[in-house]
């Protein structure tokens, strides 16, 4: 009894440890609290971003059906700002993680600051395009004139403050590199409060601040990760981590920065082939009727929300490898990873059990439609068959991403993605005539052979030598 209360304090400590953001540098020690550490507030990072989500819906929903479309016309142009961000992410967070690994605390500020003027110079072109031209680009998208009026306004404040959506993305994953996901964490924690508290009061309007229907959503969403952005700005300025930037390094470094460029195309390709094939097996899920393809949409939201304890141990994994190669441990970064693998099975494997003797009543939360249910809880089912190799495919891709080797899990997704899931989703769900359940085994055969890939590769090292 004694040693289960000191192993719970032993954990409360770790926790309070790990949001608190004290411990910054992984290369030594214990490797299974490193990935403690750097995974819990990772991982209620991405709930943060999860309830945004949530919330900003729930009200939007409120307004009218031109709003909520509105809403998902424009996040499909934003794609384009976050393949470039998440792109540029993962290329800060591989030549931090390394440089602080060097114990290069000025190469880090170096590298932050060049990714930051990458960030506002792309943001910038954005910027101009949305506010100019928010009409055309909704119309591009197919909108209809009257749902073009009412939301045009959304658009613009959006793609034109795109810039706090960048540098949000940017300079966490440079807290992130450093070993500080607590800051990334809390920063996002400030954003998405701000935007639950002013989301209804720019929407429906409070006092002086009149109704401004959907475009409040965007004002809300803008001020909220605005002020994210100046707090974090003021800790890379005022603060105590390990990467302060001093007016000296505020110039351009052309070599930092095409370094950087480098690495982030193989970040933008990943982002790009995985964005691009989940809408072509959208187009291929409504042959088969709004029903199922409700219950495919409610399937694919439960699982992207149970992934992000999983997407937050796969982080931890990124930067644990870039500063134990910068410290030039390889083999200790290795250790971390099959470490971080093996837990992130577990934890999948938990998952895909709850799902396939819970899966019809999931569904039934969101929608009591007997076809919904059926298919969406299908879904599950079939797709938790792959979930143990998905759990360690996600660490070792981002093992990859963190090595600064961006190049790798670029050709593993186009092979798995492209060349083998969306033609055995064609053929085995349409052309065999199997129907949904011909796409749902293309995903989780494309999720197996992106594990086993990815591990066979990792196998061989090279991502060991690979210099950022």
């Amino acid at each position: 009894m004694q040693s289960k209360t000191s192993q719970f304090k032993k954990l409360v400590h770790y926790f309070k440890l790990a949001i608190s953001g004290q411990e910054k540098e992984f290369t030594s020690g214990s490797i299974k609290k490193a990935i403690f550490l750097l995974s819990i507030p990772m991982i209620l990072e991405m709930l943060m971003e999860s309830i945004f989500a949530i919330v900003d819906i729930y009200y939007v929903s409120r307004v009218s059906v031109n709003a909520v479309a509105t809403i998902g016309l424009t996040e499909s142009m934003i794609t384009l700002v976050y393949a470039v961000a998440i792109g540029l992410s993962m290329a800060a967070t591989a030549v931090v993680a390394r440089r602080i690994g060097e114990k290069d605390a000025e190469g880090a500020s170096k590298a932050a600051v060049q990714v930051i003027f990458l960030g506002i110079a792309i943001a910038i072109i954005i910027m101009i395009i949305g506010i100019l031209y928010a009409k055309e680009l909704l119309a591009l998208m197919g909108a209809e004139p009257d749902l073009i009026e009412e939301g045009y306004g959304y658009t613009k404040v959006l793609m034109g403050g795109n810039i706090t959506i960048m540098l949000l993305f940017l300079i966490n994953a440079i807290f992130r590199g450093a070993g500080n996901a607590s800051i990334a964490m809390w920063t996002l924690i400030l954003s998405n409060g701000l935007n639950i508290i002013l989301d209804p009061i720019f929407i429906f309007g409070f006092g002086p601040i009149p109704a401004f229907g959907v475009e409040g959503a965007a004002i809300a969403t803008t001020i909220g990760r605005g002020t994210a952005v100046l707090f974090q700005l003021s800790i890379l300025f005022y603060g105590y981590g390990i990467i302060k930037i001093k007016l000296k390094n505020l110039m351009l470094d052309l070599k930092v920065m095409m370094n950087l460029i480098k690495i982030s195309l193989g970040g933008i390709s990943q982002f790009l082939i995985g964005t691009s094939s989940w809408v072509f097996l959208m187009r291929i899920m409504s042959e088969f009727g709004s029903e199922v393809l409700a219950g495919y949409t409610i399937a694919i939201r439960v699982m992207m929300f149970t992934l992000m304890p999983a997407w937050g141990m796969s982080n931890a994994a990124a930067t644990l490898v870039g500063q134990n190669l910068g410290a030039h441990k390889p083999d200790r970064a290795e250790i971390s990873v099959w470490i971080t693998g093996k837990y992130n099975a577990w934890f999948m494997g938990l998952v895909s059990i709850v799902y396939v003797v819970f899966g019809p009543e999931i569904i039934s939360l969101f929608n009591d439609t007997p076809k919904v249910i059926e298919y969406g809880s299908l879904c599950l089912r079939i797709i938790a068959a792959g979930y143990v190799f998905y759990g360690y495919g996600m660490v070792v891709i981002q093992s990859f991403n963190g090595a600064g080797d961006t190049k790798t899990p670029t050709y593993i997704n186009f092979v798995c993605f492209w060349l083998i899931q969306l033609p055995f989703a064609y053929l085995v769900g349409i052309s065999f005539d199997a129907g949904p359940i011909g796409v749902f085994w293309a995903i989780t055969l494309a999720e197996i052979l992106i594990a086993v890939i990815g591990v066979l590769w990792f196998r061989k090292g090279k991502w060991k030598t690979v210099k950022v």
